[in-house]
Parts: structure tokens; C-alpha cells; sequence
């Protein structure tokens, strides 16, 4: 097999040849067909989650084809379509697993950060953490969906059942959750960085209600705002934009520091929550309305050899859409 490795923190990754590997008792060996890059990578990459298992091999957003198979699996079956998301396993028996919060595990591991991931021509799952994903789209546009899907489809059930969206943050994960937002009947507002003219284009492409810069206020009062950019300072300009009782989601695994805030912008019973990784039950709900959806995932192709410099994109906010790698 081949893989872009990280090494050390800090420093590119590295094209490298390891050998095969076989899966163990309740896990597939998976032939990667596509790749999602995703903003955690860049945390990954760059230090921002603490501990990461070195060296380790980043990517979260796996799709492949089983080509091999540990003991004890069951019901996958040699050359099926699944996906491989962040929540790579759990230990089934602490009190937030025993509570089916799953993704609150006290000894979790994650796809592309504790256990080896998808930059690579083939990776190692746990057979129980994969999803079906059958044959409807391509892999390249299906690849997105395992974690700026995933994660956008939890925000929104967690932001509640409010008409007006605000999506902070305009990238991978916004651009699919506005098509769902929208599949389910409601209105989506973009927040951009300023003067992001270009992507505030392509969201009125995708039919939003509005968009402007993310120091601006919505025409409305949003019902929920949902914060997927990495900055703190967002948090007081999204509890300003949601109405009395509403609700200001922090969607991403890792943020920069929250400034101060007069109490002001929290009163009149707005809430302000975060998201952390995912369930299986979130996925499996999701993937099985997928094809209904009418999701068009906008993606920006890669080889794998590339996977330095889609993360560099990515940084730079030089595409709209989602980077996926392709081996």
C-alpha cells in the first residue's frame, strides 16, 4: 500500500510505501476509492487536537470497497461500497456509550488522528463503524458526505427545528447542509468571511435567502445559527443574529478562543451548544435519506501524491465546495 504519512507536527506530509496490512477479529480491509479532505485534517496536521498517534496516516472521510475481512464479521460482504467516518471506534462500556452517546466515549478512536485513515490506496475499519453506502453516486461526491455531512446533519438536528438557518463558515460541510436545509423546507442564510464575494456567489447559486459577511445581520432574525468556521469571535456575532429562545450551535472539533460577551446577547433564553463527533445512529438515519436528498456535492479533485497541497487549498479558502482525493 501507499499513503501520504504524517510524521511529525508541523512538517508535509509524505508519500510512502508500507505493507499490506490484514484486518483483525471484527474489522475490513477496505481498497480506497475516494478520499474527503476535511478541516480537522488541517487540525491534525498542524497540532491543533491534542496527541495525535504518530506517525499516523489523516483522512476521515473514506469511501471503499471491501477486500478483505477479519473474523467475526457479518452482514458486509467482499467488493461492497461502505464508508469510513471520524468515529472510528468505542468502548462500548462507559457510562455515555451505556446512555447511547457514543460520541461523548471516554476511550474513543478516530478515524485519521488515533487510528490510520483514508490518505492512502487502502485502509483498516472496524467492520461495526462503516456504512452502507450502495451504488447511487460517485465515490468522489459521496466521499464529503462522511464527515461535512455527517456532522452538518447532527448540527441541525441539535440547532432544533427552527425555519431560519444562519450557516457561519461557507465550506464543505455549509454547502451540503444547505441543500438538506432546504430538502426539509427552510431558509438558509450564508456568513462569509468579509468581502468573500466569490462565495457568497456560489451560496445564492445554491439558493440561499441571503448572504453577506459574517459581521453583518441577517434581513430576519435567525431560529439557529451554526457556527462550522474555526473562530471564536463568531459566537457573540451569532447569538446577535438569533432571535429570543434561539439557539447557536459550535459545530467544530476545534475553535479559537471565545471573546467576552455582555450577557445581554445570551439572555432572553438563547442557548449556545456544541456538537462532538457523531453515532452510528446518525449515520445510518442520515445515509439511508441521502438518496432522496438530492445532495450535489461540489468537489475539487486531487490525486493522492497531492494531498499536501489540497490541504494548503483548503487553508487558503482557495475553492468552494469540498478537496477530494483521489488514488
Amino acid at each position: 500500500m501507499h499513503a501520504m504519512v504524517l510524521n511529525r507536527i508541523g512538517t508535509p506530509l509524505q508519500w510512502t510505501q508500507l505493507p499490506d496490512r490484514e484486518p483483525g477479529p471484527g474489522q475490513i480491509r477496505l481498497k480506497v476509492t475516494a478520499c474527503g479532505v476535511c478541516r480537522t485534517d488541517l487540525h491534525v496536521v498542524e497540532g491543533e487536537l491534542p496527541d495525535p498517534h504518530l506517525p499516523i496516516i489523516p483522512g476521515h472521510e473514506i469511501v471503499g470497497r471491501v477486500d478483505a475481512m477479519g473474523a467475526g464479521v457479518s452482514g458486509l460482504s467482499l467488493g461492497e461500497r461502505v464508508g469510513v467516518p471520524w468515529l472510528g471506534h468505542t468502548c462500548g462500556a462507559c457510562a455515555y456509550c451505556a446512555m447511547e452517546r457514543e460520541n461523548l466515549c471516554d476511550q474513543p478512536l478516530f478515524t485519521g488522528y488515533t487510528l490510520d485513515g483514508g490518505f492512502a490506496t487502502s485502509v483498516i475499519a472496524h467492520a461495526d463503524f462503516v456504512f452502507p453506502l450502495g451504488e447511487a453516486q460517485s465515490d468522489e461526491s459521496l466521499a464529503p458526505l462522511l464527515c461535512a455531512g455527517l456532522i452538518g446533519w447532527r448540527a441541525l438536528r441539535i440547532g432544533g427545528p427552527g425555519q431560519r438557518v444562519g450557516l457561519y463558515g461557507f465550506g464543505a460541510a455549509a454547502h451540503i447542509l444547505t441543500q438538506i436545509a432546504q430538502w426539509q423546507g427552510r431558509s438558509v442564510y450564508a456568513f462569509t468571511r468579509v468581502a468573500d464575494l466569490a462565495t457568497q456567489s456560489f451560496a445564492r447559486q445554491l439558493g440561499v435567502e441571503w448572504a453577506g459577511d459574517c459581521n453583518q445581520l441577517p434581513p430576519c432574525p435567525l431560529d439557529v445559527a451554526i457556527i462550522f468556521a474555526p473562530v471564536g469571535d463568531l459566537v457573540p456575532l451569532a447569538l446577535k443574529a438569533v432571535r429570543k429562545g434561539g439557539r447557536v450551535v459550535c459545530a467544530g472539533i476545534h475553535m479559537s478562543d471565545i471573546p467576552g460577551f455582555p450577557y445581554s446577547l445570551l439572555w432572553q433564553e438563547r442557548e449556545l451548544v456544541s456538537v462532538a463527533n457523531l453515532t452510528r445512529s446518525d449515520g445510518l438515519e442520515f445515509f439511508r435519506q441521502v438518496p432522496r436528498m438530492g445532495i450535489i456535492t461540489h468537489t475539487h479533485r486531487y490525486p493522492l501524491t497531492q494531498a499536501n497541497e489540497a490541504l494548503a487549498d483548503l487553508r487558503a479558502g482557495r475553492f468552494d465546495g469540498a478537496a477530494v482525493l483521489v488514488p
